[in-house]
């Protein structure tokens, strides 16, 4: 299952998020995305757990938690766009 995170403080990096989310389940991958032109964080990315029950538990406990100063956003990812 893909997750979508957003609201990440430009200073979070891909580490930091695959060892918040990896207590819940195995992390298959984890990307923050950057702006091209600046090569900055634009503050979201995306996980993706290969178990949907690991990734359901990981959204219930970290949606809304405080990260680097931060309240993070974690939901399913919309995959059909």
């Amino acid at each position: 299952m893909k997750l979508l995170i957003r609201n990440l403080a430009r200073t979070t990096t891909e580490l930091e998020i695959k060892n918040l989310f990896e207590p819940f389940g195995d992390v298959q991958s984890c990307v923050i995305v950057m702006d091209k032109a600046s090569g900055v964080s634009k503050g979201f990315g995306f996980v993706e757990m290969p178990k949907a029950g690991d990734a359901k538990a990981a959204i219930k406990s970290l949606n809304n938690q405080e990260i680097a100063g931060n309240k993070i956003r974690v939901k399913k990812a919309d995959t059909n766009k």
